[in-house]
């Protein structure tokens, strides 16, 4: 095979990939307990790492007992020692947004999880020396924790740094990777050119769901898309990984599940991942948490087609 094809990109390598867990709901209303502990066990199968209490989990829908009952039932359908991410959400509480962090932190920890920290709009307006003082702060003395960029299409609380911001959460040792979800492949692209001059050993995870490809430029993943369908996006990373060119139609296959999934309004592709799920038979219901925006009734018919591309019968 001639490497041409993939001359402009980075070849040959191992990409990290992390698929941030639906909370499926039964008919009635109910957490769907054992489809998602199904969920994560299958994806964990594949060889990517799951995050929960996301986005795409509904945390900032989920009350702080919810969230630990979510963190209960990873750990217990993943069993010992098997890594996972989980989201540290703060808006809407009130307190020292250190404290608030840490609290939530530490009940990740405890499970066995890696923190990651959702923005909070507490440090919206502030400077980039007083925002990176607080995440200094906050993940002193932890193993290791992510970082979160969410453009203000996915959540109010969210911000894209700037520059000097990014600067200065890399020089925080204990913040290992970032995840970008700016939906804007020039901005992420800037991250990573950052990232190999400040720091080769950060990871910049993208978000992007409309530009899934940025692992050819060096990226790798933390995507709501993944729980969609994790086998397919495991099978696509190893065909990067060899240089395969039959990544090229799997790649495109999966942007086009990418595309209709999180057209506007973006919140409500969280729909779309419980219709498309349920239709693989994956969760018993197509059913979203109550506060969640909805899809209109002919989502499956559509969803059923980029099913099919993807080869699913």
């Amino acid at each position: 095979m001639s490497v041409s094809l993939f001359e402009r990109e980075r070849v040959h390598r191992k990409v990290l990939g992390i698929a941030a867990a639906l909370l499926p709901f039964e008919s009635d209303g109910g957490f769907a307990v054992a489809a998602f502990q199904k969920q994560l066990v299958g994806t964990h199968q594949t060889g990517l790492m799951n995050a929960v209490n996301m986005d795409t989990g509904y945390v900032n829908f989920l009350s702080e007992a919810e969230k630990i009952s979510v963190l209960r039932w990873t750990r217990e359908a993943l069993g010992k020692d098997v890594p996972f991410v989980a989201g540290a959400y703060i808006e809407g509480q009130t307190g020292e947004v250190v404290d608030l962090y840490r609290r939530q932190m530490d009940a990740i920890v405890g499970f066995g999880g890696t923190p990651i920290l959702f923005q909070t709009a507490q440090l919206h307006g502030k400077s980039a020396k007083e925002k990176a003082a607080v995440y200094r702060e906050t993940c002193r003395g932890y193993a290791g924790v992510l970082a979160f960029e969410l453009g203000r299409m996915f959540a109010a609380n969210g911000e894209i740094f700037d520059a000097e911001t990014i600067e200065r959460l890399m020089d925080i040792p204990e913040i290992q990777g970032i995840k970008h979800s700016s939906l804007d492949r020039r901005v992420e692209l800037e991250r990573l050119a950052l990232r190999d001059a400040r720091r080769p050993d950060f990871r910049i995870y993208t978000g992007n769901d409309l530009g899934i490809n940025m692992i050819e430029y060096g990226s790798d993943y933390l995507l709501g898309l993944a729980t969609f369908a994790p086998e397919k996006f495991a099978e696509r990373d190893r065909l990067w990984e060899a240089s395969d060119p039959a990544y090229f139609a799997l790649s495109d296959a999966l942007q086009h599940l990418g595309n209709v999934a999180f057209r506007e309004p973006v919140p409500a592709y969280k729909h779309s991942a419980a219709v498309f799920l349920q239709l693989r038979g994956r969760i018993p219901s197509d059913r979203t948490h109550s506060k969640n925006m909805q899809r209109p009734v002919w989502e499956a018919e559509v969803l059923a087609d980029c099913a099919r591309r993807l080869g699913f019968d």
